[in-house]
Order: structure tokens, then sequence, then C-alpha cells
């Protein structure tokens, strides 16, 4: 987990660590990106890339990418064919399950969200 660490100065901080975080919640929820967008259609790794870049508007490096969908292949959650030269990523049965459960969870998922960011009064 990366520290959210910013060097104060300029008047442009607010943007700054919106920019940030917007980075920070990418990279971290990208396995469910993945699995979300592959249930529109297979993709390859370049496929993922491009997707990310042009949707978040955030270029995330090819070694990223690749060792997340390897994990997701181990892990049963995707299955990958070689087609010509790339290797092309699809659902398996409990990749989808398990995506349905968390787009199904979605304001349970809000919710904790929300309390995370709630601001405590200090006595």
């Amino acid at each position: 987990m990366t520290a959210l660490t910013i060097i104060v100065g300029g008047g442009k901080l607010e943007r700054r660590i919106l920019t940030i975080m917007h980075e920070r919640i990418i990279k971290n929820c990208m396995d469910i990106i993945i699995l979300t967008e592959l249930r529109n259609r297979p993709m390859s790794g370049y496929d993922v890339i491009s997707f990310i870049h042009n949707k978040f508007r955030l270029l995330v490096s090819s070694g990223t990418v690749y060792s997340l969908l390897y994990s997701l292949e181990r892990n049963g959650l995707i299955t990958g064919t070689w087609n010509e030269r790339k290797r092309v990523y699809k659902h398996t049965e409990k990749g989808m399950k398990t995506i349905e459960t968390i787009l199904t969870a979605n304001d349970s998922i809000k919710s904790f969200i929300t309390n995370i960011l709630k601001v405590q009064a200090t006595s």
C-alpha cells in the first residue's frame, strides 16, 4: 500500500490529492475493473492497458497488468488462451460468480467506503 505523500506548496494541492487518490483507487481495484470489463469481451494484456488508459486516463505498466492477469489466472478467476501472438483472457465460472457477487454488494461497498471517509469529531 502506498502512503499518501504530498509536498505542500503551490495552489493546486486539492487537485494533486485527488489525482493521487484516483490513481490509488484504480490500481488497488484493478482486479475488479478487469473482471468487470471481461464480462463484455475477452481481452489481452494490451487491451487491458488501453482500456484503463482510455477510461480512467491512467497509464499502468505492462508489468503491473500482466502480473495481475497471471494472478487472476492462478486463482482460477480467468483463463488465458493463445490467439496468434497474444494471450487473450476470459472469465471462468468462478470469475463470473466472483464479479457478480462484488457487483451485487455495490450498496454495501459504498456504505463501507463512506464509513471509512466519515470525519469523526474530535473532543
